[in-house]
């Protein structure tokens, strides 16, 4: 590749002063269009059937789309069929309507005038190609040779349409230069308001002009300069609706869509997770949700984007990326420790304020609006910090670590994650939590216990602790006194052999909702040598639960030491 990239003629830009797009900000959704079953499904290895259509179909309109280009019925029998189809099988409601895609050639555009016969609302969708490159090497024609088939086409289509209007169909058109984006400026500009006048467009009766990047070959900064461009020098600007039809090719088609509405652009068509040929079209579902991120509403309907990503992996055949924004599977899922402080500590702060606002670091949106659960958001591998195991265990489990546990249990799930080398699910995560705190119950155990409390005239509580607690083979009677339950234990168990340590905190709450609940107690003790110990004791006895955890950390203490 050394030299080979000096073959290639690059992009020249169109010089402009005083540009107006970057200033400006996208307030409202476009008009979309979806033309997953015309461009989407010409680019799959084996194109859907017909019942694949009509589940398709019906799901873009569940979207909330009202635009639908099902196909080029001229093109092929199984193109006509579900056209006729979707009009004949009362699939299309009032509110939608469909488009059919046609070259500029007179005996196409007859036969799609038949696969459009009783239809309600029809978008008549046709085009040529228009670039200096395909005139060159494909037409072998100079612009008026161009812009005479799209004017015999606009001739043709207007005199076909006219007893279908009259009839009642709601027939509109459109005209999309194709290869716009390597079309001189003014020549676009040029065939497009020729178009606009052979369909007698008027401000009532607005054609829409489609500005394909049919192959996108600059940056998208550039292609905004161009609809801008076009915009401002089309004279009949109030007779038309800019729509745009990005592809993929330089991995851009996103941010020539969103640059090309700022510049003025009032439409976009789009396909699902941006199928279509060679890189694909540009993806419906990101435009739509990084509309919602910036609190616009992008009025389509993604609240189950699951659901819509399985119809789509069934129907085409195709596969959805892990990491495709929005609908991926790992998109909000975060491995690295730092990312996962962040996010943990976002959703508690979510928690303790109430602004009415989405501030969790890392995560543009909440996963719930588009249906996605939180369990998968943070995932354990040999690059997580101490406070992903935590948020497993609160999200996934339902247990609340104190933060000074983290660092703990943090370092237990990191030593087992270097030694299987792969990612630990959360029942395997719950797994080692139980294992190194919940079932740290030798080798002192209690077997029997009993309270008693009082309280005296100052109000003062005393609670006596009695119990009966066995080390491997012995057993041995223990009581003691103290202002609580805790406290109680605490003192009877000091000298015998397990009176090493300071109490320093404790932590507890429901484990679940409801009469069955458990309580889940936290202990952090603090050996001779200062060093910290935490254990855990779950019970449906509020009382029992931080026993369980005391003798919990000592059981860990003793494991550890001996």
């Amino acid at each position: 590749m050394k030299k080979a990239f000096e073959k290639y003629i690059p992009f020249q830009p169109i010089p402009m002063a005083g540009r107006k797009w970057p200033d400006r900000q996208i307030t409202k959704a476009p008009v979309w269009c979806s033309v997953d079953l015309r461009d989407g499904n010409q680019a799959l290895v084996d194109p859907m059937n017909l019942q694949e259509k009509l589940e398709y179909f019906h799901t873009l309109m569940d979207i909330g789309v009202k635009e639908i280009e099902i196909g080029f019925p001229s093109a092929s029998e199984t193109e006509y069929e579900i056209c006729r189809e979707l009009i004949d099988g009362g699939h299309i409601p009032d509110d939608v309507t469909i488009q059919v895609l046609v070259q500029a050639r007179e005996h196409l555009i007859k036969k799609t005038f038949e696969a459009i016969k009783g239809a309600k609302n029809v978008i008549l969708h046709f085009y040529n190609s228009t670039s200096t490159l395909q005139r060159k090497v494909v037409f072998h024609s100079d612009m008026a040779g161009i812009t005479k088939i799209a004017t015999d086409a606009a001739d043709l289509i207007y005199e076909m349409s006219q007893p279908m209007i009259e009839a009642g169909m709601n027939l509109r058109f459109e005209y999309s230069p194709e290869s716009f984006m390597g079309t001189e400026m003014d020549y676009a500009v040029e065939i497009c308001q020729a178009v606009l006048e052979h369909l007698h467009a008027t401000p009532e009766r607005r054609v829409i002009l489609n500005l394909p990047s049919t192959v996108e070959n600059c940056m998208p900064n550039y292609f905004a300069d161009e609809i801008e461009y076009f915009i401002e020098k089309l004279p009949s600007r109030d007779c038309a609706i800019i729509s745009l039809h990005p592809h993929n090719d330089r991995g851009c088609g996103v941010a020539t869509a969103e640059m090309g509405l700022l510049a003025g652009a009032e439409r976009i068509e789009a396909t699902l997770f941006g199928n279509g040929e060679r890189t694909g079209n540009v993806d419906l579902v990101t435009l739509a949700m990084n509309m919602w991120t910036q609190g616009v509403d992008p009025e389509l309907d993604f609240s189950d984007i699951n659901k819509i990503r399985d119809m789509y992996e069934r129907t085409t055949k195709m596969k959805v990326g892990e990491r495709q924004p929005y609908a991926g599977e790992l998109v909000f899922t975060a491995f690295s420790g730092s990312h996962q402080d962040a996010i943990n500590k976002g959703t508690q702060w979510m928690a303790q304020h109430d602004s009415g606002y989405w501030e969790v670091p890392y995560l543009p949106i909440d996963p719930a609006d588009v249906g996605r659960q939180y369990e998968p958001i943070i995932r354990i591998n040999s690059q997580s910090g101490k406070g992903g195991a935590a948020f497993v265990m609160q999200h996934s489990f339902g247990f609340d670590l104190p933060k000074a546990m983290h660092p703990e249990f943090g370092h237990i799930v990191q030593v087992e994650t270097d030694r299987v080398g792969t990612e630990l699910k959360a029942e395997r995560i719950y797994g080692l939590f139980k294992e190194n705190y919940i079932d740290a119950d030798k080798p002192y155990e209690m077997m029997r216990h009993s309270f008693a409390e009082f309280t005296d005239e100052e109000g003062h509580s005393h609670v006596t602790f009695a119990g009966t607690l066995r080390h491997t083979d012995t057993v041995f009677q223990v009581q003691g006194s103290g202002n609580g339950p805790i406290d109680a234990f605490f003192n009877a168990i000091h000298g015998q052999k397990m009176d090493h340590f300071t109490f320093v905190d404790y932590k507890e709450h429901a484990i679940k909702s409801g009469s069955d609940s458990q309580a889940v107690a936290y202990i952090h003790l603090q050996d001779e040598t200062g060093k910290d110990w935490f254990g855990v004791g779950m019970s449906h006895n509020i009382n029992l639960a931080p026993l369980k955890g005391i003798l919990s950390a000592i059981n860990r203490w003793y494991r550890a030491t001996h």
